[in-house]
């Protein structure tokens, strides 16, 4: 029977508990000898990375590959955290070669080395970070993007290779193995270093402040030797305004890469000298670099891709003839794909679709089908608890197009009371250039089990559909983004999907900031949640990492030429405009958003008299990695709610909600 209750306060299948109980973060898929590598991230642990690998079965039947996951060991030494932090965001955290493994230790930076299950001896002194990690394919090299600090400077960023040892566990240290040669330097970041069949040559990416990856990067190569580069790097590709993804070589010798110079990113090859479009698809094939080591391709044979094609905010897995063009798309069900490789037969990849949480896949080439190996979580929604998310377009300011996937209560026991319009939960993502999907994300899931909607907004500037649409946020953001956010908020209140009296908004990092800008210079939500959010730009500017310190040129404009946008796009700087309840979570280890930004956001709200709560997280830094963090924040925010929109939620420990004065 169905029981009518007051939307937020129904009884939701998932607490916060189901999140991060065996919960895990995988990505980076390899295949290497017959086996399966992976790193997964694990909030249980501190939300410690550990790589695995799984022997791939003979058989690819659906028992025979989840058998195999279950089988999975540890390829790095127990209690190492396999992270990188070369732009704070890190990625390419390892890589294999045969039966060895070399992967980046959280603990000192290093690069490691070792067998694989085996011990591991570093290879790179103390002082510097290391990402990216690529091996030749005879196993002599190992290429990586070092960043290097300098007193007084910003890091250097330059492309090294160091000479391997046939065994390096028997190497007696860091001495033994060489010092790193300097294959390029001179550009302010590197990424995406790829080697040739034959070994006799590496491409790479590299692009110059104050641009962006995905605003204009260069495609360089350098002729390689027995002893090293052979020759100084030449640009054979990009410029300042075409943005480059992912170069690989093909069996052949022949290099491809993504570039978005129709308008979206799409392959091309470099023929003669020349780079040479192989299709005109009003899709993408790349992605925003936030991360290194990123694959949304991979070659099945010589004439043939397997690619995460994005159209439309959703993900589909497709095949791609290169001598026409032409494609075909398997029939998965995905709607987000990531870390796409083909290697020895096999193909692997990470994905998620509208009613199941995302996996690691694997299956052979011949059969097109698929087959899970690990899941991210190990509890299952109720089929009749899962809201599936429905792509919308909506128009914005100045009649612009906006786009989000909207997600309605649902419950198996639980209804709407009669007149009840739920309360909606706005959803703006971190980036900004970044990007939603449809996916099922169980963080939604625990808003619309509870009684309420959802709209998780790809607003301008969001990647996935096009460059035209990725550029609206230049020397716009805090107002296009905040346009959308409010406009779809304002469209579905009008139409009687959701009440109008109840819309919340949130947000993390720079969907922090986008919330704080909402709350401030528009008056359309009640109540709204900063994950690690920016409240002053100028700041933002001053005090981040070198990888986004010239970021904001670009979103709001050069300093300081531009500072007046500044300071009108700052909330911290207009704090009368600011008259609506907010909870704030923060990291104090944050070093792309101190947590100064958000303690001078909520004296501003005590000073006011507003209600308000200020959550701390020691040990946390740009994200939240530990479980009871992590349910701290979910919690802490659906309690922040019910406070506000009156409706009953347990109080978390550590949550308190300062009233607004009388």
């Amino acid at each position: 029977m169905t029981e009518i209750r007051s939307c937020g306060s129904w009884e939701s299948p998932i607490g916060s508990a189901d999140l991060v109980r065996g919960a895990l973060r995988l990505s980076a898929p390899r295949i290497e000898c017959g086996q399966l590598f992976w790193l997964e991230g694990r909030p249980s642990e501190g939300g410690r990375q550990v790589v695995l690998c799984a022997q791939l079965p003979e058989t690819a039947t659906a028992g025979a590959i989840a058998a195999a996951g279950a089988d999975a060991r540890e390829a790095t030494p127990a209690g190492v955290n396999v992270r990188t932090r070369v732009h704070e965001y890190g990625g390419g955290e390892y890589t294999v070669w045969r039966d060895r493994i070399f992967f980046v230790d959280d603990a000192d930076g290093r690069i490691y080395a070792g067998d694989v299950a085996g011990r591991a001896l570093p290879i790179t002194r103390l002082g510097s970070q290391h990402a990216d990690l690529v091996i030749s394919p005879d196993g002599r090299w190992l290429f990586a993007i070092e960043e290097r600090p300098r007193d007084g400077l910003e890091p250097e960023n330059r492309l090294i290779a160091i000479r391997l040892r046939d065994s390096p566990t028997k190497a007696s240290g860091v001495e033994a193995m060489g010092t790193p040669l300097v294959v390029a330097s001179g550009h302010d970041f590197y990424a995406s270093p790829t080697i040739a069949p034959g070994g006799d040559r590496i491409a790479f990416l590299a692009w110059d402040h104050p641009n962006m990856p995905w605003n204009g990067t260069v495609l360089e190569v350098v002729e390689w030797g027995d002893r090293g580069p052979a020759s100084q790097a030449r640009k054979v590709a990009g410029s300042s305004t075409e943005s480059l993804f992912q170069p690989r070589f093909s069996t052949d010798g022949a290099l491809f890469f993504v570039s978005d110079r129709s308008g979206w990113w799409n392959l091309m090859r470099l023929a003669g000298g020349e780079p040479v479009a192989l299709h005109s698809h009003h899709a993408e094939i790349g992605r925003p670099q936030w991360v290194f080591g990123q694959s949304s391709w991979s070659f099945l044979d010589a004439r043939t891709v397997l690619a995460s094609a994005t159209v439309e905010g959703s993900d589909a897995l497709v095949r791609i003839d290169l001598e026409n063009g032409s494609s075909h798309e398997l029939s998965t069900g995905f709607r987000a794909i990531a870390g796409v490789q083909s290697a020895e037969g096999w193909a692997t990849c990470i994905a998620g679709s509208a009613d199941a949480v995302s996996a690691l896949f694997a299956w052979r080439l011949e059969t097109d089908a698929p087959l899970p190996v690990r899941r991210s979580a190990t509890f299952e929604i109720p089929e009749d608890a899962i809201s599936v998310g429905r792509a919308r377009a909506f128009v914005s300011a100045e009649g612009r197009g906006a786009h989000a996937f909207i997600y309605l209560p649902r419950s198996g026991d639980q209804s709407v009371r009669s007149g009840e319009r739920p309360p909606l939960l706005v959803k703006s993502h971190g980036g900004p250039t970044s990007a939603t999907s449809s996916a099922l994300d169980p963080r939604i899931q625990f808003w619309t089990s509870r009684g309420f909607a959802v709209a998780d907004v790809n607003y301008g500037g969001s990647t996935g559909y096009g460059r035209s649409y990725r550029d609206l946020l230049e020397h716009r953001w805090g107002i296009v983004d905040v346009e959308d956010c409010v406009a779809v908020a304002r469209t579905l209140a009008q139409e009687g999907e959701v009440d109008g009296t109840r819309l919340a908004i949130s947000g993390g990092s720079a969907g922090g900031y986008t919330t704080l800008c909402a709350l401030t210079f528009h008056q359309a939500f009640a109540a709204g949640a900063s994950h690690y959010g920016i409240g002053d730009l100028e700041a933002l500017a001053r005090d981040t990492h070198k990888f986004e310190s010239r970021y904001t040129d670009w979103l709001v404009g050069p300093l300081p030429e531009a500072r007046d946008r500044y300071l009108e796009r700052s909330p911290i700087h207009h704090p009368d405009r600011l008259g609506c309840p907010m909870i704030f979570f923060q990291g104090l280890e944050d070093k792309v958003v101190p947590p100064s930004q958000a303690q001078a956001m909520v004296e501003v709200l005590a000073r006011r008299g507003i209600a308000h709560a200020y959550v701390p997280f020691e040990g946390e830094q740009h994200g939240f990695r530990r479980a009871e963090n992590i349910r701290t924040a979910l919690d802490g925010e659906l309690y922040f709610y019910s406070q506000v929109f009156g409706f009953d939620a347990p109080q978390p420990q550590g949550v308190n909600v300062v009233a607004a004065e009388a």
